[in-house]
């Protein structure tokens, strides 16, 4: 016989799965309606829910379990992020639950779901676009979420990330003093605000800087064909020229083209990227890049989510660390 599941309250009873598991892990301290409670105990009593863990978690009130989606665990950035964090959620004695949402809407709501289900205290979210209901639905049933890495502007939830507006103006400083001719900016075609923060931050002094400036902009699948493509129509060697890769995984396709056909860095042209990545070894010289400190993000972000989860508050604060410009050899 198949074992009954949060699930199959949820279905039962009308509500949503993270309310049912709010209800059996929580209890107190909701907007939920008593009448919803009782209905949801005495369904879970009538399909005989109650497995052994779900029991225990009720009598410590606390599962210690803690829920991370990253948005692309394939990435660089991520995976080491997801360690960090896991480092310093193991010194509060909680251990991780980890997801990829691979920037799908319908796999982050699952992934929500899912954790709701293995009653985890709270959850840590890179949110991606379409992920607004989602995370509105935690957010009513009071559910402890806090955000890494990015945000949503219409969404209201503590969290942490770097200044990306800020850092992107100095990266556009630093190469404006180095009297580049011409400036390429390659960068993602999306409306997630964190990386739009990058986008916006670097182009805002273009139009007084008399920098010729090229964007270029590609989706987030089929990375590198878009990059070699766009590269080959817009670069001109004929001119003094800087290109800035807005992420590790643009910044290795960017790689891979000028490998590929023989482009040296800096003689030809020099280059800045976002963020750090084992590849980077592989090239011939040290890039100049944008490192995040995923240290102090990740003891922070914990810090965060286990103060939801001890007292639940509507609005929590949202921290910004700075993220610094590393000086290598790809830039001169």
């Amino acid at each position: 016989m198949k074992r009954a599941s949060i699930k199959d309250i949820a279905r039962i009873a009308g509500v949503s799965v993270a309310t049912v598991s709010y209800v059996l892990n929580k209890k107190e301290g909701s907007r939920i309606s008593q009448q919803t409670k009782e209905k949801i105990l005495e369904i879970a009593d009538s399909i005989n829910y109650v497995p052994n863990k779900i029991a225990k978690s009720l009598k410590m009130s606390r599962s210690k379990l803690i829920g991370l989606i990253l948005a692309d665990i394939s990435n660089g950035f991520y995976s080491t992020m997801a360690r960090c964090i896991e480092d310093e959620a193991i010194k509060l004695g909680y251990t991780l639950l980890i997801g990829s949402s691979d920037e799908n809407p319908e796999k982050f709501k699952q992934l929500t779901e899912l954790f709701a289900e293995h009653q985890v205290d709270g959850m840590i979210v890179a949110p991606i676009i379409d992920s607004n209901d989602t995370l509105k639905k935690l957010i009513k049933d009071e559910y402890p979420v806090v955000t890494i890495d990015r945000y949503l502007k219409d969404i209201q939830l503590p969290g942490v990330l770097v200044n990306n507006f800020e850092v992107s103006e100095q990266i556009f400083d630093f190469l404006k003093a180095k009297n580049f001719e011409e400036i390429l900016y390659v960068g993602y075609n999306t409306e997630v605000p964190h990386l739009l923060d990058r986008q916006y931050g670097f182009e805002k002094h273009f139009p007084e800087s008399g920098i010729s400036y090229k964007k270029v902009l590609v989706g987030m699948e089929n990375r590198k064909e878009e990059i070699h493509n766009a590269l080959e129509k817009q670069l001109d060697l004929s001119k003094r020229t800087a290109v800035y890769f807005t992420s590790n995984k643009l910044g290795i396709a960017g790689m891979s083209y000028f490998i590929k056909h023989n482009i040296k860095v800096p003689e030809d042209l020099s280059m800045i990227t976002f963020d750090e990545a084992e590849a980077y070894e592989l090239f011939p010289i040290e890039l100049t890049y944008v490192k995040q400190p995923l240290k102090d993000m990740a003891k922070t972000v914990i810090k965060l989510i286990d103060d939801e989860i001890t007292s639940y508050k509507k609005n929590g604060e949202r921290v910004i660390f700075k993220a610094k410009l590393i000086h290598k050899d790809s830039v001169k």
